[in-house]
């Protein structure tokens, strides 16, 4: 079946965390399906950053996003292989425009593919890793069998992330697919703080900060595992 043959190929070539989404309807994508992974965070990075971004975390990052391009990169050569057309959103393939907005954001295909939600960091929050993840995403009309779409946060009244935010930057608002990004976070104060944070604390001019993900009480539970 392809599906669970492409989820192990994805799962081969390192991804962690993959799901398939349904895209009907979404604007920005063009087409039926698209497909979710994500990497976490290493555990010696977060205990590295509860105090703040460090160089480590930077180059981290970086390393993170150039494995997920080869994953999605590697996954669209493989459905394209088998007939299908596939388009692998990588860093370079995907623009932002002055208000930090992509046209597909990859949060919101690994919500429809069942990777988790959407917490009051305005981050991807999954059960495995919490929001200690880095994602990427690829387009395709391959006939994938689709997740359920999560619709619900699963935060509850926690506030962690809000009161730890350096850049005072997060209304604490629970997402739903109302709730426009704005209400949840304000994208000018939190650039405004990574960068000094970075700068302070590296001398390299970045908006990378990590506060909220590493107090969540998810990625907590993916720490403690990982001590296990």
């Amino acid at each position: 079946m392809l599906s669970e043959e492409f989820k192990d190929f994805l799962y081969g070539i390192g991804a962690k965390l993959v799901g398939f989404a349904d895209m009907g309807g979404v604007a920005g994508c063009g087409y039926p399906r698209a497909v979710s992974v994500a990497l976490p965070v290493p555990p010696h990075i977060l205990r590295e950053i509860a105090d703040g971004p460090t160089k480590s975390y930077y180059y981290m990052y970086h390393e993170l996003n150039n494995g997920l391009n080869r994953i999605v990169t590697s996954g669209a050569e493989y459905l394209r292989g088998r007939g299908y057309s596939a388009q692998p959103q990588t860093t370079d393939a995907v623009s932002y425009d002055a208000d930090c907005r992509s046209a597909l954001p990859h949060k919101t295909v690994a919500v429809r593919a069942g990777l988790g939600w959407i917490g009051k960091s305005c981050l991807l929050v999954t059960p495995e890793y919490g929001s200690a993840v880095r994602i990427s995403s690829l387009l395709t009309d391959a006939p994938l069998a689709c997740a359920s779409s999560v619709r619900e946060p699963l935060c509850g009244g926690c506030g962690l992330c809000r009161r730890s935010c350096p850049g005072q930057a997060l209304s604490g608002l629970l997402w739903n697919r109302a709730v426009d990004r704005d209400l949840i976070v304000d994208t000018e104060k939190y650039t405004h703080k990574q960068r000094e944070l970075m700068m302070f604390r590296t001398g390299i001019e970045a908006d990378i900060c990590g506060k909220c993900f590493v107090v969540c009480p998810y990625t907590a539970k993916y720490l403690s595992a990982a001590e296990k």
